[in-house]
């Protein structure tokens, strides 16, 4: 298969209207990682018509292979084009290594396959594994950065002792203010380990993943596995935002790699994906929506065709009237992925309400680079997107097809999403009773037109983390008692002076992580509400969903003559 170059200009490729995040180039390519400041080449295969977001396999192929060839003649072409995910293929200088320099090549291939140049992944779904001889590599690698990868397989005897292994694990320290943060220690990892034999060095790897991962017990078998080892049953945390799932599995066979093995290893290790929370990141079984029971939906505004997913519980039932609540996810994600990180279908179920996760339309993020990558209010060919009339058709469309009371219907999201949802309590307020911004408020300067102000003044709840450097200031703020960056800063001030609310007047109590402060009105009603939270980057965590629903949302709504609500009594607006 022959190697392609990356388009030079990747904001010349026209983008399909008809489905925005579908990746604008396939094929082979060649890209470059940077392994202790030095260049080292890999392969990435880009199946025709992927949609961005989509799983990520970085698979050490075996030494003396050409990529080109082996990626047809393996069988993994074909996997990647069957499964529909991005294939990223490392190969050693001469042959795998025990020394730890190839694990920090894979790691490095990690990183650079989040760029954002010529297609779009996520940090949550990123997989690696290690065929033959680069079996032992893709372990090191692995238990360096278990907290960064969503699950290890290997196919082949290790040349190496994993519990040998004593390098550093990366740090946030070291990166600088970055998004995509990689953080670099322990955690749990769903392990796949196919081999010819239990010798010592496959045994200490199965030792040290079956320590890691907190199993116990005698084995289990099937599935194509021999051996399954199952975390232990006893939870002493909440699972609500990280699940203990994850196993060891082993298969001794006299061809480790098949393309039997690899379907029946893919089948268990895709279930998991990696979410950032606070001070670590979180590992869950994906949400997929459909699977859950959303339907996809789509609609046409201004020549392009926008997609949601609409969760309606079975409690909520026609006879009787539901709130709605709008998800917007983060720049660079997807409609598919947020339903998985807000975890807003489970919140609905036991809180009975309609949830609907949409889709941004695009912006060019880059100078030359892609032009779909999705943020809402972005821009094409110095047109802006009319997010907020989409989201307006969305609301009605939604209405006219199920049981919504009017009165009760709130915005929250992420980063992008957060100022989404700040956007639409600005201009929306005849629509939304409360919004609840995560990682951001509405930055103008970030938004390529303006709206008008609405009337009405809708509550709102921003909660943000306090290692968030696209949120969170420096230092001490002369008024208030935390920091925020300089334009948010402007954002809350702006709100609380339209609020009439006194910055002075805050209530502060906490609830680990998260620190709160509460801006009163005279009538005691908390209309702003900002939460910090502790060793947390620029993300969201299945909790914030709950939180925001439970503490914030719900206390409010808004009746058919405009009138504002604080759980059940009115709100006397001309005194905010």
């Amino acid at each position: 298969m022959d190697i392609k170059r990356f388009p030079e200009k990747m904001g010349d490729l026209p983008i399909d209207f008809s489905n925005p995040k579908r990746t604008l180039i396939s094929g082979l390519f060649q890209e470059t990682a940077k392994v202790g400041g030095q260049p080292r080449k890999f392969l990435t295969y880009i199946p025709e018509d992927l949609d961005y977001c989509q799983p990520c396999l970085v698979a050490a192929i075996p030494s003396g292979e050409k990529p080109e060839e082996y990626l047809e003649t393996s069988g993994l072409k074909a996997f990647a084009e069957d499964k529909k995910l991005f294939l990223h293929l490392a190969t050693p200088e001469t042959a795998w290594n025990a020394d730890g320099s190839d694990a920090d090549y894979l790691n490095a291939i990690y990183v650079a396959i989040q760029a954002r140049d010529f297609y779009i992944t996520m940090q949550d779904n990123i997989y690696l594994c290690g065929i033959g001889d680069g079996s032992f590599a893709a372990h090191q690698a692995a238990r360096r950065m278990a907290s960064e990868w969503s699950g290890l397989m290997t196919f082949g005897d290790l040349n190496g002792d994993l519990n040998a292994e004593h390098t550093a694990l990366r740090g946030e320290s070291d990166q600088g203010e970055v998004e995509l943060k990689v953080m670099g220690m322990a955690a749990q990892l769903p392990v796949w380990m196919s081999m010819t034999e239990k010798n010592t060095n496959n045994e200490s790897a199965i030792s040290y993943w079956k320590e890691q991962n907190h199993v116990i017990g005698a084995p289990l078998s099937g599935e194509g596995a021999d051996e399954i080892w199952m975390p232990t049953p006893v939870r002493i945390l909440s699972e609500v935002n990280e699940e203990q799932i994850a196993q060891v599995r082993l298969t001794v066979r006299k061809t480790p790699f098949t393309a039997e093995q690899l379907n029946a290893a893919w089948s268990y290790i895709s279930l998991a994906r990696r979410h950032r929370g606070p001070g670590k990141k979180q590992l869950r079984y994906f949400k997929e929506p459909i699977a859950c029971g959303a339907e996809k939906k789509t609609m046409e505004v201004d020549g392009m065709t926008r997609t949601w997913y609409e969760y309606v519980p079975k409690s909520c039932t026609p006879d009787k009237k539901w709130p709605l609540v709008v998800v917007f996810h983060g720049r660079g994600g997807t409609a598919e992925t947020f339903f998985d990180l807000s975890c807003v279908s489970t919140v609905a179920e036991e809180r009975h309400f309609i949830a609907v996760v949409p889709e941004a339309g695009v912006y060019q993020q880059k100078p030359n680079g892609l032009r779909n990558v999705l943020l809402w209010c972005g821009i094409y060919q110095d047109t802006p997107v009319d997010d907020v009339k989409f989201i307006r058709e969305l609301v009605a469309d939604v209405e006219s097809r199920h049981s919504v009371d009017k009165s009760r219907v709130y915005a929250m999201g992420q980063s992008s999403g957060g100022m989404m949802s700040d956007l639409l309590a600005y201009t929306a307020g005849d629509i939304f009773a409360a919004v609840a911004p995560w990682s951001a408020l509405r930055c103008p300067s970030k938004m390529y037109r303006e709206w008008p102000a609405c009337e009405q003044h809708v509550p709102t709840m921003m909660i943000y983390g306090d290692q968030d450097f696209l949120t969170a200031g420096h230092g001490e703020d002369p008024i208030l008692p935390f920091c925020l960056s300089e334009e948010l800063r402007a954002t809350l001030m702006e709100k609380l002076e339209t609020y009439h609310l006194d910055p002075a007047n805050v209530e502060t109590w906490k609830t680990e992580p998260i620190t709160w402060y509460a801006f009163p009105d005279k009538q005691d009603v908390p209309m702003v509400v900002i939460g910090r939270v502790d060793n947390m980057v620029h993300a969201n965590y299945p909790e914030e969903s709950w939180i925001s629903y439970d503490q914030f949302l719900s206390q409010f709504h808004r009746s058919e003559n405009g009138t504002l609500y604080y759980r059940g009594r009115p709100v006397n607006e001309s005194d905010v």
